[in-house]
């Protein structure tokens, strides 16, 4: 990781609640013994399907219930970003899974916006904040979590995403959502093609029309889908280790993340979960090396589509880019970046 370690990186998708540390754990739950975080915020490594490792949240998301532990666990992931010499981030939560303590939904975008605002100002790094709607929810729930898109939009949520039990739920319940975030030009994502296969991908695309797709790396099992990403110029999140843990693939020499850069799919690596996955992303970058034989020239790369992709102004991608290249020393990536 050394090489990898002080590379300038940004990172698309990361969950707030899958990334609480130790460190923050521990000023929740005085006296938790780090056996017990490992058990209860952590996936050990592997998981039976996306089901297990989403269930394996719960335990977070009940510390997540009040400012006070909005505002540390928001600081904690940032200074994870930090350390791992994140430049731009895109941190992403389900806003109505915080309210078991009086909170309103407002209240938690609120919340979190302004600290991650505070962030900004503090170090040296850039978060923004993207809502998530749920599977499981209700076309209702579903119109109240894209409106708060829209009311915070001027206050860093800068996106719209569904998330959660890709096999379990259909994406009917959104149509309406997405719709709504069209009509008032707010970007969208989706998770698909993780729990189930590139069909998915396909009906995601169609229905819901994302500028980008959480993970999509079963995409790879349809010529025509990955035809659809390249002729839509939709972006992939990929989260390798994560999808060993939720067991979409078996080992990270199984991932389809090699195939889908060869083919020209624009795509970056990110950790899904900091906590739940173990893992920052000069370690991903460093896997990826070992496995792949990628170098600093495919990071390059998949950092400049990640800015490309981002949900911000144009003047903003600029500053990024050049932040970005001068952190690279000036290489270039391995393929011709469009703008």
């Amino acid at each position: 990781m050394k090489g990898f370690a002080t590379l300038p990186k940004v990172e698309l998708h990361v969950h707030l609640d899958c990334s609480l540390s130790f460190e923050v754990v521990k000023r929740l739950l005085p006296g938790i013994d780090f056996a017990t975080y490992k058990k209860q915020f952590t996936s050990g490594g592997k998981c039976t399907n996306l089901k297990a490792y989403i269930e394996l949240a719960i335990s977070a998301i009940k510390l997540m219930q009040t400012k006070e532990s909005l505002i540390l666990v928001t600081n904690d992931l940032v200074m994870q970003l930090v350390d791992d010499q994140v430049i731009y981030a895109e941190v992403r939560f389900a806003p109505l899974q915080h309210l078991e303590q009086g909170l309103s939904p407002e209240e938690v975008v609120a919340t979190v916006c302004e600290e991650l605002a505070k962030a900004n100002q503090n170090h040296r790094i850039k978060a923004n904040l993207i809502v998530c709607t749920l599977r499981h929810y209700s076309e209702e729930e579903s119109m109240a979590t894209v409106k708060l898109a829209e009311a915070f939009r001027n206050q860093g949520v800068v996106g719209f995403d569904l998330a959660a039990d890709e096999a379990g739920y259909p994406i009917d319940a959104h149509r309406a959502a997405f719709a709504f975030a069209k009509e008032n030009n707010i970007p969208c994502t989706a998770h698909a093609g993780e729990a189930c296969g590139a069909e998915s991908v396909r009906e995601t695309l169609q229905v819901l029309r994302p500028q980008r797709i959480g993970h999509g790396v079963r995409s790879i099992e349809d010529k025509k889908v990955i035809q659809a990403l390249l002729t839509q110029d939709v972006h992939l999140e990929i989260c390798p280790s994560s999808n060993v843990v939720t067991s979409v693939v078996d080992t990270l020499k199984d991932h389809p993340v090699d195939q889908l850069y060869r083919q020209g799919v624009s795509l970056s690596i990110n950790t899904d979960g900091r906590a739940l996955v173990d893992v920052d992303l000069a370690h991903e970058y460093e896997q990826l090396m070992q496995i792949f034989g990628w170098e600093k020239a495919h990071f390059l790369q998949c950092n400049l589509e990640a800015i490309r992709h981002a949900f911000i102004s144009e003047l903003e991608k600029e500053g990024l880019r050049e932040q970005l290249l001068a952190g690279y020393g000036g290489l270039t990536s391995d393929k011709k970046v469009r703008k």
